[in-house]
C-alpha cells in the first residue's frame, strides 16, 4: 500500500531498433519532472540521448511536419493570414507572410526542424543525419501533464 493517489494519465510505445530514456529532474530534492524516450536507428544511437536531452527541453509535438495534422496546418495558416491582414500588411506580400509563419510554427512545433540545443546553429534533422541515422519515434511526458 503506497497511501498516495496514482493516476496513469498517458501511455505511448515507442518501438525501434534502439530506445534510449531520459529522465530530467527540475529540483534535485525531486524526482524526475521529465521523462522521454526517443527510438532512432543503430547510427543514430550515438546522437539519441542529445536528442532525447533536447526533446524535454524544447518539448516538440511532432516528429515531422508531415506528422501535422491537416487541420492544425489549415488553422495556423488561418490564423497568419488574419494576422497579417489586422497588422495591414500588403495584400501581394499575404502569401509569403502566411508562409514565412507557418515555416516558424514548424520549427517550434516540429523535431527534426528545431534548432538543436547543443548547437543553435543546426537543427536536430541535420545533427542525426551527420550520425547517418534517423529518429523512428519519440514521447515525451510531464508530471502533472
Amino acid at each position: 500500500m503506497l497511501g498516495e493517489k496514482i493516476v496513469l494519465r498517458r501511455v505511448a510505445r515507442v518501438e525501434a531498433p534502439v530506445v534510449t530514456e531520459y529522465l530530467h529532474r527540475t529540483n534535485k530534492d525531486l524526482p524526475a519532472q521529465v521523462g522521454v524516450l526517443v527510438g532512432t536507428d543503430a547510427k543514430a544511437g550515438e546522437v539519441a540521448r542529445d536528442i532525447a536531452m533536447h526533446i524535454a527541453a524544447y518539448s516538440p509535438t511532432f516528429l515531422v511536419r508531415e506528422d501535422v495534422p491537416e487541420e492544425t496546418v489549415a488553422n495556423e495558416r488561418r490564423v497568419a493570414e488574419e494576422t497579417a491582414k489586422g497588422e495591414g500588411k500588403p495584400e501581394a506580400a499575404l502569401p509569403k507572410i502566411v508562409e514565412g509563419r507557418l515555416t516558424g510554427f514548424f520549427k517550434e512545433n516540429v523535431l527534426v526542424e528545431q534548432a538543436f540545443a547543443k548547437d543553435p546553429k543546426t537543427t536536430v534533422g541535420k545533427v542525426v543525419e551527420n550520425a547517418g541515422g534517423e529518429v523512428v519515434s519519440f514521447a515525451r511526458f510531464r508530471v502533472g501533464a
